[in-house]
């Protein structure tokens, strides 16, 4: 009677039977389980914001329909410890990196002991640009960067500007902007603060007289007008933000080539099916209009590149940072 009542059950019950088996002993379409989508810098920023699109519209054009991307912030040492942590996972596809200019550029670029090179990881591809843009106070007196110039060229040394580090692109932009115009690297004084949400604040609290930054974390305060952008690093004026000049037109054409970056890394030696299945889920990321549009009101600009382009894209980066560094005495 027992033996009966269990092939009933069985029968009613074909997931407990053969037919479940047989899916059991299926392979699962990458990912198998979760990934971790490391970003190494605290949430809220635009790493951060870049990553949370990344893993919200990424996903479904992966080869799993029900693939989860999970952000991990992994913040310290200007975004080294995240980026060591991915350096260091294993290459099955789980944990990747949300790369940065400040970490995956920069550092290795003007530290030396920065743990790992640029190129040491799987290079996915490039995701966006976060346009470089330069802040005064709505009521400051200077309506033109050449103003604000002219200010620094007058009064080295009395200006300040926030910055979130030696090594970072608040702070190297803004010495590459002074490069570009003829002035000392230290024509004004650079006072650090965690991260650009911060340094926002203290030029609105008037702590500091201007910033550089990515237009992503000043795009809220441009917006209800207590900041006024003076020059902005793109090659054409930005629709969300027309009123304020491009890098040739404020005559620093050389600062176009500071931008913020987000691109897709994997561990060293990323084995072949997530690789691909990145490679095709990053081709489909250019003809998805959501992903675009929701980056775009972030005060980004998509910019997918294959991974030989990104990698030619990053030596460049690296090879201007170095040029900054050495100027500056950092190596």
């Amino acid at each position: 009677m027992r033996g009966a009542t269990r092939r009933c059950l069985l029968a009613t019950l074909p997931w407990l039977g053969g037919a479940g088996l047989a899916r059991a002993g299926e392979a699962t379409p990458y990912p198998a389980a979760p990934i971790s989508l490391v970003v190494p810098f605290t949430a809220g920023g635009a790493a951060d914001i870049a990553g949370r699109l990344l893993a919200k519209h990424a996903a479904r054009h992966l080869p799993n329909p029900a693939a989860q991307l999970r952000v991990e912030n992994r913040a310290g040492a200007s975004g080294a410890l995240g980026t060591q942590a991915v350096a260091r996972a294993r290459p099955d596809g789980l944990t990747l990196l949300l790369a940065r200019v400040a970490s995956s550029a920069i550092l290795p670029a003007t530290d030396p002991r920065t743990p790992y090179g640029w190129d040491d990881f799987t290079i996915l591809g490039l995701l966006e640009e976060t346009p470089f843009v330069v802040c005064v106070r709505a009521d400051a007196p200077w309506d033109r960067l050449a103003e604000l110039l002219a200010a620094l060229r007058e009064q080295p040394g009395r200006l300040a500007f926030a910055t979130s580090g030696a090594a970072t692109l608040l702070d190297l932009g803004v010495r590459h902007l002074f490069i570009g115009a003829g002035l000392p690297i230290d024509a004004a004084i650079a006072r650090p603060f965690r991260g650009g949400g911060e340094a926002v604040k203290a030029l609105l609290d008037g702590q500091v007289q201007f910033i550089g930054m990515n237009l992503s974390e000043a795009l809220p305060a441009l917006r209800d007008g207590t900041l006024r952008g003076l020059v902005i690093g793109t090659k054409e004026r930005l629709r969300m933000v027309p009123t304020i000049p491009t890098a040739r037109e404020a005559e620093v054409p050389s600062l176009a080539a500071v931008t913020g970056w987000s691109a897709l890394f994997g561990p060293p030696g990323l084995e072949e099916a997530p690789m691909r299945a990145w490679q095709a889920a990053l081709a489909a990321l250019r003809e998805d209009a959501a992903w675009q549009d929701e980056l775009r009101a972030t005060g980004s600009i998509p910019r997918l590149l294959r991974p030989e382009e990104t990698r030619a894209f990053i030596r460049a980066q690296v090879a201007l940072y170095q040029e900054i560094g050495r100027r500056l005495g950092l190596i």
